[in-house]
């Protein structure tokens, strides 16, 4: 296994990170996951666009993309696999111990492992804990993601795959690292990015390609909703069978399964939408 690290392709085992870089000791970086297939990543503008406006918002040196493709290049030809979980990582790199950065400079990190396709249908649950839609990282994929860790795990525990969290006034936002539609009289409707949400990249897509509206939503529309389901890079589309203690028969209902058509298809036709 080859990664790439500041700059080159390095093994593996030598590959080091200074125990000082600001991304590990106070969570300072922000990262994108990349879906590859037969060596070639999926809607890699997309995400290196979000990865720039991420760096943006968090204050970070604007990222050579240039150099970020190379070395998503570089990473992908250097590890063959079918299905892949390409990881970019970009941190403030070594700083001091406390909240301010240091002057080193970011670092870079590309790496891939393998993945297998998502089962068609899933089981979720809601969480107490709350996105913060007026966060000063809201709306930015950073690498501060204890909570979502606290939160898949209780999922885990309960034999789910994904937590859904609300935001603090109570409205539909999110999960750990998902999306979430849900289908009403037939109409597919997501919660907007005011919400807190992340503007996810499969999101995006599945609203383009599906008609999806942008829908202010309470929290109990997950127990009405005909039908659920998730978008996420690794998920593409994925019905929902189970919210909590509700289950949802017949998962995927026929307005999610053919939005799992409409996106394979495209996603098939054009690889970097």
């Amino acid at each position: 296994m080859k990664i790439w690290l500041d700059g080159g392709l390095q093994d593996i085992e030598s590959a080091r990170v200074s125990v000082f870089d600001h991304g590990l000791t106070v969570g300072d970086g922000i990262f994108e996951t990349v879906k590859t297939v037969n060596g070639r990543p999926f809607a890699l503008t997309r995400h290196l666009d979000r990865l720039a406006r991420s760096a943006r918002g968090l204050g970070l040196p604007e990222p050579d993309l240039d150099e970020v493709r190379r070395a998503c290049a570089a990473v992908i030809e250097a590890n063959p696999m079918p299905l892949g979980r390409l990881r970019i990582t970009f941190t403030g790199g070594h700083g001091p111990l406390g909240s301010d950065r240091g002057e080193h400079g970011p670092t870079l990190v590309v790496a891939l492992g393998d993945t297998t396709h998502r089962p068609d249908s899933t089981a979720v649950i809601t969480v107490p804990w709350t996105r913060n839609e007026r966060g000063a990282l809201t709306g930015l994929k950073t690498t501060s993601y204890a909570e979502n860790v606290v939160a898949l795990a209780r999922a885990r525990e309960q034999g789910a795959s994904e937590a859904l969290f609300g935001n603090t006034v109570g409205r539909l936002c999110e999960g750990t690292g998902s999306n979430v539609f849900v289908v009403l009289d037939g109409e597919i409707h997501t919660p907007p990015v005011a919400s807190g949400c992340l503007a996810g990249i499969t999101r995006a897509l599945a609203v383009e390609w599906t008609g999806a509206a942008e829908t202010d939503l309470p929290m109990d529309v997950l127990q009405r909703a005909d039908e659920v389901f998730l978008t996420s890079t690794l998920r593409d589309v994925q019905a929902v069978r189970r919210v909590d203690d509700r289950e949802l028969p017949g998962a995927p209902g026929p307005v999610t399964a053919k939005a799992m058509r409409i996106f394979d298809e495209r996603a098939a036709a054009d690889l970097d939408p």
